[in-house]
């Protein structure tokens, strides 16, 4: 392999750093936003247990939709790598 001069090093290690950053500060919304998802859809089949059918699939795609910001920054990361 290669020698890298002291300036590329200090840009790989900042690309690391950068997409470590963005992946896990990205994730902390949807897992926050997924848990408060869940814990309404609980309570309310709890109280209603005759919806559970329809409060499940709600839930599901309540909780996509809270994901497809994770999978934003995940998306991000991977630029910040391989750019």
């Amino acid at each position: 392999m290669a020698e890298l001069s002291m300036a590329q090093a200090v840009v790989h290690a900042a690309k690391y750093i950068g997409a470590g950053l963005a992946m896990g500060l990205g994730a902390i919304g949807p897992a926050i936003g997924e848990g408060h998802i869940g814990q309404g859809a609980m309570e309310s089949m709890a109280r209603q247990p005759e919806m559970v059918g329809t409060l499940t699939t709600r839930m599901l795609l309540s909780q996509a939709v809270a994901e497809s910001t994770g999978l934003y920054s995940l998306l991000i990361a991977f630029m910040i790598l391989l750019i």
